[in-house]
């Protein structure tokens, strides 16, 4: 059986044609996994797709409940009295040599690789693991299960998404679309999951092979890891399939809307043509915050010297980072260039994509 996961998005569409020429549409099974976050125009895309191909795509969506559930649970049962402490490291007289940290019986203890661990000192009065009994009131009058992944999922972490926890897209894409694959191997199917992966996309995706093996009766195949952007939208515009409309509205990409690592050009686009967007982020800074044990949240993060956490949400709140965009580099200056050319109206597309003769054969690996 032959898996294709669709996201509304260029490489998706050109993957999702590629498997159904090969396979026939009859052994191809589309799933989109709904994260919550998603713009209104893609999924009026998707219905465009299936009427176009004649394909029905499977809707896999998320469900936290049992999470929220047990995270209340926790937190009103939270009685925890240990703290916890910032460290700082301890040196020799001359302020330069490490003590090394010992054991019980005096031992210098190890690293895993082998090197000695530095000793280290508590500072300060360290603070208290358990919830406050503000904290638990303020959380549990709001973490109740919405029905929307990404918020669920945000307030049963107490926290947003950053780039060195991208938890969203394991839990809200990649776990749901193992486990619908997982059913159909359990039911004696062997699957071969197609995925719509760029090498030229990122430094991580640079080594993606074209066809692999991941484990008994289940493969993987990534037909465009050796095109471009500019191919694959020209490959599908031969096929006659618009792409998403978010791509002739200043949209690189039409995944979440906004996404926690969207560019600062295109969070200034999704504020002046997509207001309601930002807003709906705001209320879920709010919901998030309170289920927070900080009681503070934002929706995208950066580094900030503050401790204080309404300081640091005052200056990386949504409202906040949409200001910055609307600055040139450094974020001091407006640039009113940027604004005028943002403004929510007409056609502007990074791709080309509203230029006369955009379409175009793909490369023939693609369809190789």
């Amino acid at each position: 059986m032959h898996v294709v996961s669709v996201s509304g998005g260029k490489d998706s569409l050109a993957t999702l044609l590629i498997a159904i020429a090969r396979c026939g549409l009859a052994n191809v099974i589309a799933i989109f996994c709904d994260t919550g976050n998603e713009h209104e125009d893609t999924y009026a895309y998707l219905g465009y797709l299936e009427q176009q191909l004649g394909i029905k795509i499977v809707r896999l969506k998320a469900d936290f409940t049992a999470e929220l559930l047990a995270k209340r649970m926790f937190i009103a049962r939270d009685v925890r009295n240990r703290r916890e402490y910032d460290t700082c490291p301890v040196f020799e007289a001359d302020g330069v040599t490490p003590v090394p940290k010992r054991d019980g019986r005096g031992a210098v203890v190890l690293s895993k690789k082998g090197k000695p661990v530095q000793k280290t000192v508590k500072v300060g009065g360290g603070r208290r693991v358990r919830w406050t009994n503000k904290a638990k009131r303020r959380a549990l009058a709001v973490m109740f299960p919405s029905g929307n992944p990404f918020l669920d999922l945000c307030m049963w972490k107490g926290r947003f998404p950053s780039r060195t926890a991208q938890f969203c897209t394991q839990e809200l894409k990649t776990n749901m679309a193992v486990a619908f694959q997982l059913e159909l191997m359990e039911a004696g199917h062997r699957v071969i999951s197609w995925q719509g992966i760029r090498r030229d996309e990122s430094e991580n995706r640079r080594d993606a092979k074209k066809f692999e093996r991941v484990g008994r009766g289940l493969w993987i195949a990534r037909p465009i890891v050796d095109n471009t952007a500019a191919e694959v939208l020209a490959f599908s515009a031969s096929r006659g399939i618009e792409p998403n409309p978010l791509y002739l509205q200043d949209m690189n990409r039409v995944g979440c809307m906004p996404c926690i690592n969207c560019s600062k050009p295109e969070l200034r686009a999704i504020a002046a043509r997509f207001p309601a967007h930002p807003a709906r982020i705001a209320d879920w800074e709010w919901r998030v915050g309170q289920c927070s044990k900080r009681g503070y949240s934002t929706f995208m993060t950066d580094a900030h010297p503050a401790k204080d956490r309404r300081v640091v949400f005052a200056d990386l709140n949504i409202w906040a980072r949409i200001e910055w965009s609307k600055t040139s580099r450094g974020g001091r200056q407006y640039n009113l260039l940027d604004e005028e050319e943002n403004r929510p109206s007409g056609c502007s597309s990074s791709y080309g994509l509203c230029d006369e003769g955009a379409g175009g054969a793909v490369a023939e690996e693609a369809t190789a």
